[in-house]
């Protein structure tokens, strides 16, 4: 796999991933990759300074900003080891399962969302959805190295699972109750859809209610990524404030 973008190098190396090998864009005079450099060569990691032909006809994103490493294949983990995380940090479980999600950029951008939001782990299907790549790596700015992703064969078997944990687990969707005025403590999943059909009957049939973000203007929907923030951040606001 090739990761692509300072940011998401530079957290591969801070965060002792297996890499093969790093391109580096020659005659670049630039801080931040020089700073990505004197890291590279603290970890004893193999690096070649290449000219800009060479990393554009290696890119896949066509952003490579200078820098590409060669790494080996996203390490996906299982929902045990999330509820493990958040058993080691002492927290009530805080998961995202993710319904489809079938654009890296909305992948990427959600995985940055948890990072940020403290989320302990995030949960998508093997089939049907997007999986982890270098758009996502590059769209997450890093994030992939640190949020654990469950790639499972079935969320909805994932969901029985987490309900027998005592996680409540809620969709976000259309219908249902005001996200501000829904109890979001303790330990929960929050469902997202696909950007195009929503969240699966059967999997909505296996939540244990709805949350809608309550909106003000002329168009009824959100992009998938910017769903998450709202819904992810109001949770977290929720469970910093406490009972």
């Amino acid at each position: 796999m090739k990761v692509e973008g300072r940011n998401a190098v530079r957290e591969l190396v801070c965060n002792n991933a297996t890499i093969d090998k790093v391109l580096i864009q020659n005659n670049l005079h630039d801080p931040v990759l020089t700073e990505i450099v004197n890291l590279i060569k603290q970890k004893k990691i193999r690096f070649q300074f290449v000219p800009q032909n060479v990393l554009n006809s290696e890119s896949a994103t066509k952003h490579h900003q200078g820098i590409i490493a060669h790494t080996s294949e996203f390490k996906y983990c299982t929902l045990e080891d999330i509820l493990n995380f958040a058993k080691q940090k002492n927290e009530d479980p805080f998961i995202l399962i993710l319904d489809g999600i079938e654009d890296p950029h909305n992948l990427g951008s959600i995985i940055r969302v948890c990072e940020c939001l403290g989320v302990h782990g995030v949960i998508i299907e093997k089939t049907r959805a997007c999986q982890v790549n270098e758009t996502v790596i590059k769209t997450s700015a890093g994030a992939t190295s640190y949020v654990k992703v469950a790639r499972v064969a079935n969320i909805n078997n994932e969901i029985e699972k987490l309900k027998k944990q005592n996680v409540w687990v809620y969709a976000c969707e259309l219908g249902g109750q005001d996200l501000t005025k829904a109890n979001l403590k303790g330990g929960i999943a929050i469902v997202i859809g696909s950007e195009g059909r929503g969240t699966g009957k059967l999997t909505l049939s296996k939540c244990d209610g709805i949350v809608t973000i309550p909106q003000f203007g002329k168009i009824n929907s959100l992009n998938a990524s910017v769903a998450t923030g709202i819904v992810l951040y109001e949770a977290k606001k929720q469970r910093m404030l406490g009972d």
